[in-house]
């Protein structure tokens, strides 16, 4: 079990330190996203397919290695496990502009780097949520998740659009570069970030117990009423969410004929709307339910994805129109999901026993992102069988459904927040 230890406050620091890197990780995530859609397409001549399969192989690892995953994070320093998924990303990421400038770059190449990045980041990610509570006060975890969600979209913000800007010059490939040395940077942060976690005791015998330990973390998720529905609500949430993600790429480029820079610019006006959403979120908090701030914020995301096939009906008379449509609506869809994100990230921190955040994480991460690969894959296959258009209002549509399960949550979260409680106050005995 975990030792107590001093717990560091959101304003020390410390805590800078990691949030410092974390925040050039996600600059360089998006240049990397970017980099890796506009290298299939343009550069590789990818077709819809091509691109879904692309999608998915970025997301599949977490149908593979998910439950694991949470397991085995849960028997590991967290801090560490992130180093070395931090470093195994940077180096990753540099085969795609060494194999480009070689000549020996297929799309076959850009799928075995996107699941290798796919695996150490469900490591990385599973661990990263379960550490913000070793790092901070119980008391303060919501200002640490509303800081990092926050900067994290600062960060994001000129990511893309300089990316874009940058593959005017040079080619996509070589633009990956600042996303691998962000990496590099995320990895030194981890360094010199301090903390007190000891690696959990383990009970003589239980050292190969790994079936028990995952099953005990899915049960976890199941039993828990208020993570169970947040588990349901973002599974929908991120399937509709990847079929219109996943087409975006295309329909920027080829259905609405903009180039990589405007597909900058629409990601940047994301990260804009990821910005405020992450700063309102806790305010709303202060003001409204945690079950109204989340279902409002459904809503919102659904509400403007409507903008992506509204756009491409728009492209043919105006493509001016098309294109400040598209800014609209990721600016407006990404504030709704930050609010939805940064409280249902917090609530669920709250309701977990420290000693099993690595399994929930992962429990909840394989049942949420589990369905973006089949949901990558169902992209392709609809956009080249009833074509672009016709796919997003699908995804549209879907989205409505995300916020039926949150509907009735508050009633089961005051009841839930005891037993909480009671189990971390045994847990640590």
């Amino acid at each position: 079990m975990n030792h107590p230890m001093n717990l560091h406050s959101v304003s020390s620091t410390n805590f800078r330190r990691f949030w410092f890197g974390q925040t050039l990780s996600q600059f360089g995530t998006r240049i990397g996203t970017l980099g890796l859609s506009v290298t299939a397409v343009e550069l590789l001549d990818a077709d819809t397919r091509q691109v879904g399969v692309l999608a998915a192989a970025s997301t599949v690892c977490y149908l593979l290695i998910g439950l694991p995953a949470g397991a085995w994070v849960d028997r590991l320093l967290k801090r560490r496990t992130m180093m070395w998924a931090a470093l195994i990303r940077c180096l990753a990421i540099l085969t795609v502009p060494l194999l480009w400038l070689t000549g020996g770059l297929r799309i076959e190449v850009l799928y075995a780097v996107a699941v290798l990045v796919g695996v150490v980041s469900v490591f990385f990610d599973v661990a990263y949520q379960s550490y913000v509570p070793v790092l901070v006060p119980e008391d303060e975890i919501g200002a640490a998740n509303s800081r990092l969600e926050a900067t994290a979209q600062v960060s994001t913000l000129g990511g893309p659009a300089l990316a874009g800007l940058l593959m005017r010059v040079v080619s996509a490939p070589v633009v990956m570069l600042v996303d691998s040395f962000t990496y590099l940077v995320s990895f030194l942060s981890l360094m010199v970030t301090k903390d007190a976690e000891r690696k959990p005791e383990r009970v003589a015998g239980e050292g190969n117990r790994l079936a028990a330990d995952i099953a005990e973390g899915l049960r976890f998720v199941r039993d828990q009423p208020v993570i169970r529905r947040l588990a349901v609500s973002m599974g929908v949430s991120n399937f509709f969410a990847t079929v219109v993600a996943t087409l975006v790429p295309v329909l920027v480029i080829r259905t609405i004929g903009f180039d990589s820079f405007m597909l900058g610019l629409v990601m940047t006006c994301g990260a804009a709307g990821g910005v405020l959403g992450a700063l309102l979120a806790p305010k709303a908090r202060q003001r409204f339910s945690a079950g109204t701030v989340m279902s409002c914020g459904l809503l919102m995301a659904a509400f403007f994805t409507v903008a992506n096939p509204v756009a491409a009906v728009l492209a043919p008379h105006s493509k001016p129109a098309a294109g400040a449509v598209l800014l609209l609506g990721e600016f407006g869809l990404t504030v709704g999901a930050l609010l939805f994100n940064v409280t249902q990230v917090s609530l669920r921190q709250t309701l977990c026993p420290k000693n099993l955040l690595g399994r929930m994480n992962a429990s909840v991460r394989f049942v949420v992102w589990g369905s973006m690969p089949l949901a990558a894959l169902v992209a392709g296959w609809l956009g080249s069988a009833i074509g672009i258009t016709p796919t997003l209002w699908v995804g549209v549509a879907g989205s409505l459904a995300t916020v039926l399960p949150i509907l009735t949550i508050d009633r089961l979260i005051d009841s839930a927040a005891a037993p909480a409680r009671a189990q971390e106050t045994e847990a640590v005995r």
